[in-house]
């Protein structure tokens, strides 16, 4: 968990963070989850977020931070991620006592103590049925954005309905982790935003609603649980009174709508239309404002959080760093110097020489193996270490281009 305070100059005043693990290692996760004996379920202890937020909140109030100061609040979530209010709930949100830390007020409020969060695969007979409820995966693209995925919110709730209704019957609302941490704040259930929503395959992106049809093919009475969804950018009230008196923070300090951690990326970025953004990391991210999105069975279509109207593309790539780090090892003896001078030995387009290089089974496509053709489109086992180099990189980019475009990304002359 991190916060950051900044002034009206967007100068950092204050940032800090909680670890999971080792600050809270009453809770026993690694790398802030629990992974399941299937090595398909990953969950986090609802209540490992909660105490974390006082931890944080009661440093800053140690070290003297002025809450009163603070005009606004809002904040990202990971994605995908989900938590069960149980039927009550709302009323001890609300009159929290501010003499005790607020994971002690919630302790009994969640209907499952484990959220399945967004490294969680275990839901595939629901997408499988999602999918065949609506009209097929490319339909269910159509409406929401994207196919079914495992860790998307809507396939999430429905293996919880499939294995436990009681335990969803029991559930009075159900948030996104970043509508539950505005709530938090608010003393009420704060609103899932356009954004985020988009990753549940059950917002209606052109339209802005709940689609009936997904709702339907995951749980009875869903919509009712999930309440409306708003703009990104929404202002929901005033913070909560249990704020004022615990920690000093103004009355009038307003709660702004929380987003997605990859809708805040593209918001915190600056992007704007026809801008693309890379994230190269274990996984490599693409991220894109984009005016008229066409969904794809591979990528992600949300609404953009910075302007309801238009949307963002989302294209996430397994075989990214350590694919390049598995290259740069064999290649050039695991130096990144070595690895930019052969690069800059070859010249663009690599003489035609062309590879796909896949270690791992990738999302986008579904493909595995290293693959290598020659200018004469003959496959080949093997390149010289510097043609090897180059036909890595430009393969890479060429389809991070190419999916793009796939989703209606228009590269401008």
């Amino acid at each position: 968990l991190k916060v950051i305070a900044i002034d009206e100059q967007l100068r950092v005043i204050y940032e800090d963070n909680v670890h999971f693990d080792k600050d809270l290692p009453e809770f026993k996760t690694q790398g802030g989850v629990y992974i399941h004996s299937d090595r398909l379920t990953v969950t986090s202890p609802v209540l490992m977020w909660v105490k974390a937020l006082d931890m944080i909140l009661e440093k800053m109030k140690s070290l003297g931070f002025n809450f009163s100061q603070v005009r606004a609040l809002s904040g990202a979530g990971q994605q995908h991620g989900s938590v069960y209010w149980k039927k009550g709930s709302i009323q001890i949100l609300k009159n929290a006592s501010s003499e005790l830390p607020l994971h002690e007020s919630l302790k009994a409020c969640f209907s499952v103590s484990k959220s399945p969060i967004w490294m969680d695969s275990s839901t595939a007979s629901q997408c499988g049925a999602l999918e065949k409820a609506v009209g097929g995966a490319q339909h269910l693209a159509n409406v929401t954005g994207s196919r079914a995925y495992e860790r998307f919110t809507g396939n999430q709730i429905a293996k919880i309905y499939n294995q436990n209704p009681e335990v969803y019957r029991q559930t009075e609302r159900i948030s996104l982790v970043s509508s539950f941490a505005a709530s938090l704040f608010l003393g009420a259930y704060a609103p899932i935003d356009y954004s985020d929503g988009s990753g549940m395959n059950l917002l209606h992106i052109w339209e802005k609603v709940w689609s009936v049809a997904c709702l339907d093919a995951c749980a009875p009475g869903l919509e009712e649980k999930l309440g409306c969804p708003v703009p990104s950018h929404s202002v929901l009230g005033p913070i909560s009174p249990y704020y004022n008196q615990r920690y000093g923070f103004s009355p009038d300090c307003k709660i702004v709508a929380f987003t997605g951690d990859n809708p805040a990326s593209l918001a915190g970025m600056r992007l704007q239309e026809g801008d693309i953004a890379i994230s190269l990391g274990t996984s490599d991210t693409l991220f894109l404002w984009i005016q008229e999105p066409t969904p794809a069975l591979e990528g992600h279509i949300l609404c953009n959080p910075v302007d309801s109207r238009t949307y963002m593309a989302l294209l996430c790539f397994k075989n990214g760093s350590l694919m390049r780090e598995k290259i740069r090892d064999e290649c050039a003896s695991g130096s990144w110097d070595e690895f930019s001078k052969a690069l800059s030995s070859t010249v663009a387009g690599n003489n035609g020489n062309l590879g796909f290089y896949f270690d791992v089974m990738e999302i986008t496509p579904e493909a595995v193996g290293i693959h290598r053709f020659n200018r004469d489109n003959q496959k080949v086992s093997d390149f010289p270490k510097e043609v090897e180099i180059r036909a890595l990189i430009e393969g890479q980019f060429m389809a991070k281009r190419i999916h793009a475009e796939k989703l209606g990304y228009k590269v401008s002359k």
